[in-house]
């Protein structure tokens, strides 16, 4: 089940612009199982040119979807936003299950927990202004890449599947992907 959040920035937040959003939004909850509980981040902004900006975040236990649009009408950048956000979820789905039924998977287990404080580090000359913690999932690289760009990231932190060992993927300066894997230090 989704809540919404939704802010506006420079453009008020009326009833119909609200609604409008959250059924559009909600079309998406038909790709989720039923015991899930998401919050949907939704950002609204106008700008002087009369372009309208939609961001929508909606962190999942095994998946982040994220995505936005710009456009010169708020309504269409809601549409076309969803609409991506429904490619990414469908490809995804269709890239676990291909990749389940080669491996012989029989019942994917995608718990995660991610939790972010803001808190600066104290008494370090390089200040850390953020801090997020996460569950690392084992998956392969492909998969990883593809969580990679559906967030937006340059890099992606992830438990490989085969080896049980910590993997970085990220993108490298030529627009190709480059992979770190880290030794067991004994």
């Amino acid at each position: 089940m989704l809540t919404f959040n939704i802010r506006g920035e420079n453009i008020e937040v009326t009833d119909a612009i609200r609604d409008y959003v959250e059924k559009r939004i909600s079309k998406l909850e038909k790709y989720f199982d039923n015991n899930v509980k998401a919050i949907a981040h939704i950002n609204l902004k106008v700008y002087q040119n009369k372009t309208a900006k939609v961001e929508v975040t909606i962190p999942l236990p095994y998946l982040t979807l994220r995505a936005e649009e710009t456009s010169p009408d708020l309504y269409a950048s809601v549409d076309l936003v969803t609409d991506k956000l429904e490619r990414q979820i469908r490809k995804y789905k269709t890239k676990v299950n291909r990749k389940s039924r080669e491996k012989g998977y029989k019942n994917l287990d995608f718990s995660t927990e991610t939790s972010e404080s803001d808190k600066p580090a104290e008494g370090s000359e390089l200040e850390v202004v953020r801090t997020k913690r996460v569950s690392l999932k084992p998956m392969d690289t492909e998969e990883a890449v593809l969580q990679m760009d559906m967030l937006g990231h340059d890099f992606f932190i992830y438990e490989d599947a085969e080896s049980d060992g910590i993997s970085i993927v990220y993108r490298r300066n030529d627009g190709r992907y480059g992979l770190i894997e880290a030794d067991d230090a004994e």
